[in-house]
C-alpha cells in the first residue's frame, strides 16, 4: 500500500512538472511577436546580398596596393555618403524599427553614389560591370529592408536628397571608383553587423 500511495505521488508531481514546463513554453512562444519568423526570413536573406556587395566593392576599381597607396593622401569629395556609428554603445542600443529605418536610408544614399558611378563610367567609356552588380545587390536589398519596415508597420523613408560632384576626366572616375570602393566595404561590414545584431535581438534562430 506504502509503494502504491509513493507511486501515485511520483506520478503525480511528474505530471505536474510536465503541465508547468508546457505553460511555460506557451507563455515563451505567445509573447513573441507574430511578425518575428518572418523578419528572421528576412534578415537571413538581407545577409548574402551584404556578402555580394563586399564582393563587388573590392571590384569597383582594378588597382594594385602600390597604386592605391598614391591615392591615399587625397582629399574625399563625396561628402553624401553614410555616416556609420561603429561603437559597442551604438549597437548595444539598436532597435529593430529604428535600425531598419536608418539601414534604408543608408542603403539609399550608397545606391545613388553608384549610379552615379556607373554613369560616369560609362561616359568615359570605362568598365562598369562591377558598379552594375553592386548596384543590383543594393536593389534587392532596399526592396528587403522595404518589406520588413511594412511588416512591423513602419513607413519606408524617402531616398535622401544627394549632390554630387562632376567627374570631368577619366582620373576623377578612378578616383571616386577608390573612394566608393572603401566605403562600399565599410558599409557592408557595418550592415552585417547590424543585422546579426537584429536576428539577435529578434531570437531568429542560429544557421
Amino acid at each position: 500500500m506504502k509503494i502504491l500511495i509513493n507511486f501515485l505521488i511520483y506520478d503525480s508531481t511528474t505530471c505536474l512538472l510536465r503541465l508547468l514546463l508546457l505553460a511555460e513554453l506557451f507563455v515563451h512562444s505567445s509573447t513573441r511577436p507574430a511578425h518575428s519568423s518572418s523578419l528572421c526570413g528576412l534578415f537571413g536573406s538581407m545577409i548574402p546580398q551584404v556578402d555580394m556587395l563586399m564582393s563587388n566593392a573590392k571590384k569597383l576599381h582594378e588597382l594594385s596596393n602600390d597604386e592605391l597607396s598614391n591615392l591615399a593622401s587625397m582629399e574625399s569629395r563625396l561628402h553624401g555618403l553614410p555616416n556609420l556609428q561603429h561603437t559597442a554603445a551604438h549597437f548595444n542600443s539598436l532597435k529593430v524599427n529604428e535600425s531598419l529605418s536608418q539601414l534604408h536610408v543608408f542603403t539609399q544614399s550608397i545606391k545613388l553614389h553608384i549610379d552615379w558611378l556607373k554613369t560616369a563610367k560609362d561616359n568615359f567609356s570605362l568598365p562598369s560591370q562591377s558598379a552594375e552588380g553592386a548596384n543590383t545587390h543594393l536593389l534587392q536589398l532596399s526592396n528587403l529592408i522595404n518589406t520588413s519596415l511594412k511588416q512591423i508597420g513602419e513607413e519606408v523613408p524617402q531616398s535622401p536628397a544627394l549632390s554630387l560632384p562632376v567627374a570631368s576626366t577619366a582620373f576623377d572616375v578612378l578616383r571616386f571608383s577608390v573612394e566608393l570602393s572603401e566605403q562600399l566595404q565599410i558599409f557592408s561590414k557595418w550592415s552585417k553587423r547590424v543585422l546579426r545584431h537584429l536576428q539577435r535581438q529578434s531570437h531568429c534562430p542560429r544557421h
